[in-house]
């Protein structure tokens, strides 16, 4: 799939088929968000890949807005060791860029995803952090729900030239 096509046509797909995501594709999409910039190049990214049905489910219970992680195949969710950053404050802005490349990259494989906010929610991040194990010390920004979809993808254009200002505001 062209890049522009991905771009133009990934959207927030909140509804799933049965069909599972496959090894090679999920593999293809997690390569993607590793190749994300970083401040530094530090990548203080970590990914949970849950897979399990009553992991999911219980995730969907606990998340306001992931309701429909209990009916697709895969949540990611996105994570950062503080430690492994060269400069404080940038780890949200690095697994934003490795988040974004996940929907991306689903878009060029044909699969739908929603990202699911949590930081700087603490009442999203305890809950998921509870039911992953993720230690104390590592910060959860989000997650992304991932499935086949089971609604189309469509063109929306948002461009709007009032927001564009050149040299100056």
């Amino acid at each position: 799939m062209d890049i522009f096509e991905a771009l133009f046509t990934r959207r927030s797909i909140r509804s799933f088929t049965a069909e599972g995501v496959s090894e090679e594709d999920l593999d293809m999409v997690l390569r993607a968000a590793m190749a994300a910039p970083s401040a530094h190049n530090s990548q203080p990214w970590h990914f949970v890949v849950v897979r399990d049905e009553e992991v999911r489910k219980a995730v969907a219970a606990r998340h306001p807005y992931a309701k429909m992680a209990a009916d697709a195949p895969v949540v990611i969710v996105v994570c950062a060791n503080p430690a492994e950053c060269k400069e404080e404050g940038f780890w949200q802005q690095d697994c934003s860029a490795a988040l974004e490349n996940i929907l991306l990259a689903a878009r060029g494989k044909n699969l739908g995803t929603v990202w699911c906010g949590m930081h700087p929610m603490e009442d999203r991040v305890e809950p998921v952090r509870e039911i992953l194990g993720i230690p104390a010390g590592i910060n959860i920004l989000g997650l992304v729900v991932m499935g086949h979809p089971a609604q189309p993808f469509r063109k929306v254009d948002r461009y709007k030239a009032e927001k564009i200002h050149f040299d100056r505001w």
